[in-house]
């Protein structure tokens, strides 16, 4: 008996969600893509990381080791998905949606196709498509011209829609929150996990509470102590907290795919003379910074003169990464404006609708004076003539020396 079971297939299964933004914010995305398709002589798109399928359609996939996609043509998007998801990828997206059966190998790129039709040219993702799934694409859809779209849609990701700044302004006030329980949450003992939990768990009410509609997923916390601040993105760890070490508090909430960053130095004590003056010399490298964000300045301008200021206190050589980076649909795990990170590679001007961090660090390693990772972390809007600072928690000794 042969067997039936579709190739793919459509569920709308209940009514579409309320999305992260309303249907003109989509419509307006939809409407800047498909301009630059058709200035490139491009019949189709198709999308498959996590931030260009949620930016263009609402939807934010959980991969499980299965492909995903969403298909921008002149007319339609819509968003591939796995039958594991049932009808929520319908709900949550912007457009139409189309399920991939599992029980035949490539049912995704059949799926593909059946939406594609053969457009002749295809716009993919350079940066995230890999070699196997270019190869399997061009077998599946018999399309022998690919091409890379990826930074002609960064670049347009970069610019910052009202109701962006909406978000991510309000993802900066729960990144507030979550600095505050995780500093009040410091003591003598305490384990990092426990601090970073107490976080965590401030930001999540948070987010439930001013946005009710969202999906809630992925807010996480940072929270290192003495050896551990050498790392910006180190991992929380069991470590207990004790009287002299130098803290390091990073709170990330995630509302709808959007993720804001708080980062701040502390001290557990007194901080010895060392420490205070390479605490101190960060400080005023990221006032400097602050100052400088504005419509006009370039990225690697503004870089070039923070790094002068470190290098005038010799501790140029302690300087970890760049000064800071965009903002918008991205995580630690998804995204990246790399066109508007303050580098010294990066030329990029800034303008109105831009929102960037700054966020210099510095590690003195392990056996040297001051020894740690200092950090500090503010948001801010690039508008017209000035950039706004959405960043409220305090920073520098005068704030964050914790009493043992």
């Amino acid at each position: 008996m042969a067997d039936t079971r579709p190739d793919f297939f459509t569920l709308e299964n209940g009514d579409k969600a309320t999305l992260p933004f309303a249907a003109d914010e989509y419509a307006g995305r939809l409407a800047r893509l498909r301009q630059m398709m058709s200035d490139r002589d491009m019949p189709a798109v198709l999308f498959t990381s996590m931030h260009n399928i949620a930016y263009y359609s609402g939807f934010l996939y959980c991969s499980f080791g299965r492909p995903y996609g969403c298909v921008v043509t002149q007319d339609r998007c819509t968003t591939i998905s796995a039958n594991i998801d049932a009808g929520q990828p319908w709900r949550r997206s912007f457009g139409d949606n189309v399920i991939f059966t599992d029980w035949k190998r490539d049912n995704y790129w059949r799926a593909v196709a059946s939406v594609l039709g053969q457009p002749g040219r295809l716009g993919i993702e350079g940066d995230h498509m890999t070699l196997a799934a270019e190869r399997t694409c061009r077998e599946m859809l018999g399309i022998a011209e690919l091409e890379d779209i990826a930074p002609d849609v960064m670049t347009l990701r970069m610019i910052k829609s009202a109701a962006e700044i909406a978000l991510i302004t309000d993802g900066a006030r729960v990144a507030d929150i979550g600095g505050a329980a995780v500093k009040e949450a410091i003591r003598v003992g305490a384990r990092e996990i426990d601090v970073a939990m107490a976080g965590r768990a401030a930001m999540e009410l948070a987010i439930a509470e001013a946005h009710p509609d969202a999906e809630y997923r992925d807010t996480w916390v940072w929270f290192q102590s003495g050896i551990n601040t050498d790392g910006a993105h180190n991992p929380v760890t069991g470590r207990k907290l004790r009287a002299g070490d130098l803290l390091s508090l990073n709170t990330f909430p995630m509302i709808s795919g959007y993720y804001t960053a708080l980062e701040r130095s502390l001290f557990l004590g007194d901080p010895d003379a060392d420490t205070l003056r390479i605490w101190k010399a960060n400080v005023a490298a990221h006032e400097l910074g602050l100052s400088l964000i504005k419509p006009g300045a370039t990225c690697s301008g503004i870089c070039a003169e923070i790094n002068r200021f470190f290098a005038d206190e010799n501790l140029l050589q302690y300087r970890s990464f760049g000064y800071g980076h965009s903002f918008g649909i991205l995580s630690h795990y998804y995204g990246r404006e790399a066109g508007l990170e303050l580098r010294e590679d990066i030329d990029t001007v800034l303008e109105p609708g831009m929102v960037v961090s700054m966020e210099p660090m510095l590690l003195v390693p392990e056996g040297e004076p001051g020894a740690g990772g200092y950090r500090e972390h503010d948001i801010l809007v690039v508008g017209d003539g000035h950039a706004t600072n959405i960043t409220g928690f305090p920073y520098g000794p005068e704030a964050n020396i914790i009493a043992p």
